[in-house]
């Protein structure tokens, strides 16, 4: 019997989802200026509190979903958000860095590879299901959906953040060319080496690391299908609104000129530089632009609701 199409192509889906991401681990703390001190608290509830369109409760029990190396669960954490936690990646990289830097925290964290379409927990495990930038890369949304009120208990919250909207997708075609443009004079100013093409083993290892960004993303979003989408699973009280529009702009230029180098040639000063101009912008955003515009200008799109008590 012949494989079906879906199965082939979300197969290759989840091999480039899981190279990129394992490639990307070691060094993505440092790239992304990724902090466990007050400024990523401040980060992480701050975009909780915008998802959830209050200041966020206090929850017994945790999942993320797609945790990479753990921003938000460490966080969570040690801000006393959470009280424990169960971080989830299909890539193991991701979840080998975010145990280190738990350990290196003193945060006792349980991690899990899974697929967040079929989650290995009993019903009711949670009492906030969480993400952010996972959903644009899971092939069957419907299904993962039903999965996570599945594991919530009645009258749980989640929130889902960092999700591209349509309009900011083909927004960000213009930073993302500019940095193409800039990258090979801005690299040899920076003195940066390039980066090796990874060795991960998983299909499609022909790919370079900055190509294999066209498989990973598979969705982009309006307001109205999230909003959709959560009904369709059964959470009542669905939220959506818009984060970031100016500084996703500017991180898509810089995240650009970065991808083909490898971060520990780039001096710090730079990296110091573009993630505090970074965060200007982004207040920027937050304040005079995130209350006036609607959400489907912006290139993060938040989600959030809770499940039926």
């Amino acid at each position: 019997m012949a494989t079906p199409a879906r199965t082939i192509e979300e197969d290759r889906v989840r091999a480039a989802n899981v190279r990129y991401h394992d490639e990307a681990a070691e060094t993505y703390d440092s790239k992304w200026a990724i902090d466990y001190g007050e400024i990523g608290a401040g980060q992480v509830l701050g975009k909780l509190r915008k998802a959830l369109g209050r200041a966020p409760g206090h929850y017994p029990r945790a999942l993320e979903i797609g945790a990479g190396t753990g921003y938000f669960t460490l966080n969570l954490l040690r801000s006393g958000v959470v009280d424990r936690a169960t971080a989830t990646d299909i890539s193991p990289g991701m979840l080998r860095r975010l145990s280190a830097t738990a350990g290196e925290l003193g945060l006792a964290v349980e991690t899990a590879e899974v697929d967040a379409q079929a989650l290995p927990f009993a019903d009711a495990s949670f009492d906030l299901v969480i993400g952010h930038a996972v959903l644009h890369h899971l092939p069957r949304l419907e299904e993962a959906m039903a999965e996570f009120h599945r594991v919530l208990v009645p009258g749980g919250t989640f929130a889902f953040m960092g999700e591209p909207s349509r309009h900011g997708d083909r927004l960000a075609v213009v930073p993302k060319w500019i940095g193409g443009v800039v990258e090979p004079a801005w690299r040899r100013l920076m003195s940066a080496s390039p980066k090796a093409n990874g060795t991960h083993p998983a299909p499609p290892a022909e790919l370079t690391y900055g190509e294999l960004e066209g498989l990973v993303d598979v969705h982009t979003f309006t307001p109205h299908e999230l909003r959709a989408l959560a009904a369709a699973a059964g959470f009542t009280g669905v939220r959506v609104c818009g984060e970031e529009l100016v500084a996703n702009m500017y991180g898509w230029f810089l995240r650009r000129l970065e991808s083909d180098v490898t971060p520990e040639s780039v001096p710090h000063a730079w990296h110091k530089f573009a993630f505090r101009s970074y965060l200007a912008l982004q207040s920027l955003d937050g304040r005079l632009l995130e209350p006036r515009l609607p959400a489907n200008l912006f290139y993060n799109l938040m989600l959030s609701g809770r499940r039926p008590a």
